[in-house]
């Protein structure tokens, strides 16, 4: 067993140890604070638990766009699998005609829409009167449906014609018209039929754009028939002035464009 006095002394030793270890701690850890205006060392730099919040940024307004008007599109109508069309005086109305396939002229039967009512559709027509409207079931027979934005727009004072898309005029062109005692009636008409002039007569130039308008006030001794149409002409000095019987005339190349372009069933609207 030891004795007191050694045991004292272990006991010295240890706790300088003790001591020594508890300044070398505390010379690791704690370092001296940086004189004021100074930097801190960057090993004394501590993070924080979480970055700070940037500041937030001012909402930008993103540029608005440009609306574009919505362009007119007329719906256009012919027979489907039945192959026929029947048109009415008005919705449960009295059979007007009974529309095939094709035209009078051949061409394939395109009628324009005018008016929706319900299951009833208001039709242009050449069985009809200027200004008044057939009327289609589209429930009572299977119908091909189309729409086109073009359409011609007729201004018989200043006898100029324009092929409009929408609201944008593509062609402009003069025209004649017709004369004192038969003038080019005005309303709302469409394009029936495409047909070559020479085959019919020289008169109409190279192109015929027949339309459902009819003329009431035919010159005396006419055997022409009363339809109106958009034609050439083999008299050049005739357009630009009153003297047709009602047909607007144009040159070869103006007509030669209508016709490339245009289809059938296309809106005209003719007006004083």
């Amino acid at each position: 067993m030891e004795s007191p006095s050694a045991i004292r002394s272990q006991l010295v030793l240890v706790l300088g140890a003790a001591a020594l270890l508890a300044v070398a701690l505390i010379a690791l850890f704690v370092r001296p604070a940086p004189a004021v205006g100074q930097p801190a060392p960057a090993s004394a730099v501590t993070s924080p638990a979480f970055p700070a919040a940037e500041p937030a940024l001012p909402r930008v307004a993103a540029p608005a766009q440009a609306v574009r008007p919505k362009q007119p599109a007329f719906l256009l109508v012919a027979p489907g699998r039945s192959g026929e069309i029947v048109v009415r005086s008005r919705p449960r109305g009295s059979v007007v005609a009974r529309l095939g396939t094709g035209t009078e002229f051949g061409s394939p039967t395109t009628l324009a829409v005018v008016r929706k009512r319900g299951r009833w559709l208001g039709v242009v027509t050449t069985h009809l009167p200027n200004g008044r409207l057939g009327w289609v079931d589209r429930r009572e027979r299977p119908l091909r449906y189309s729409r086109t934005r073009l359409s011609l727009v007729v201004d018989l004072s200043a006898r100029r014609l324009v092929l409009k898309r929408g609201d944008r005029a593509v062609r402009t062109m003069t025209v004649g018209v017709g004369r004192p005692g038969s003038p080019t009636p005005v309303g709302r008409f469409a394009v029936t039929d495409k047909l070559s002039g020479p085959a019919y007569s020289p008169y109409y130039g190279c192109c015929i754009l027949a339309l459902s308008a009819h003329q009431p006030n035919l010159p005396p001794g006419w055997t022409g028939g009363d339809r109106i149409a958009i034609h050439g002409t083999n008299d050049p000095s005739s357009i630009g002035q009153a003297s047709s019987a009602g047909c607007p005339r144009a040159s070869d190349a103006d007509m030669q464009a209508l016709v490339r372009r245009v289809p059938l069933g296309t809106p005209v609207f003719v007006r004083s």
